[in-house]
């Protein structure tokens, strides 16, 4: 990706959440849910929604990908060209959790199934499978942006 796509995603994030969400910069960002932080990656324009963890052979523990959507919508996500399981967090406008797929395996073979959220959607947090298990996690739990 360009260096200026880079940065324009950077700004379009920062410009999503509360001013102090940015103020070390997009570069590293983290999020936290009930005291567990991760390490994110920011797909925020609409290549790096459909790009998102597509062959990848592995997800390093405590690092993940924050999706921001422009509004909140139902969600459905799908697992094509990915190859390692993921859990999907669904959060609302305010950062409220919604819902939780959990252990969503690799698409195997065409046409790939969807997994939706429970309701609308802003956000949406990917983590290695398995991962939502220890967080102990409850509908309306907070997706936190740290500074």
């Amino acid at each position: 990706m360009p260096k200026s796509a880079l940065i324009a995603c950077a700004a379009l994030f920062c410009a999503l959440l509360p001013p102090w969400a940015c103020a070390q910069g997009a570069a590293n960002p983290q999020v936290e849910i009930n005291g567990h932080r991760f390490d994110v990656e920011i797909a925020a324009d609409p290549a790096a929604r459909a790009r998102g963890l597509m062959y990848r052979e592995h997800l390093m523990p405590g690092h993940g990908m924050l999706f921001v959507f422009p509004d909140s919508e139902p969600r459905a996500f799908w697992m094509k060209n990915t190859k390692i399981s993921l859990d999907m967090l669904f959060f609302d406008a305010e950062r409220k959790l919604v819902s939780v797929q959990r252990e969503v395996p690799p698409c195997e073979a065409d046409p790939c199934p969807t997994y939706p959220s429970d309701g609308p959607a802003r956000f949406v947090l990917e983590l290695n499978g398995g991962t939502s298990d220890s967080l102990e996690l409850e509908p309306g739990d907070e997706l936190r942006i740290l500074p």
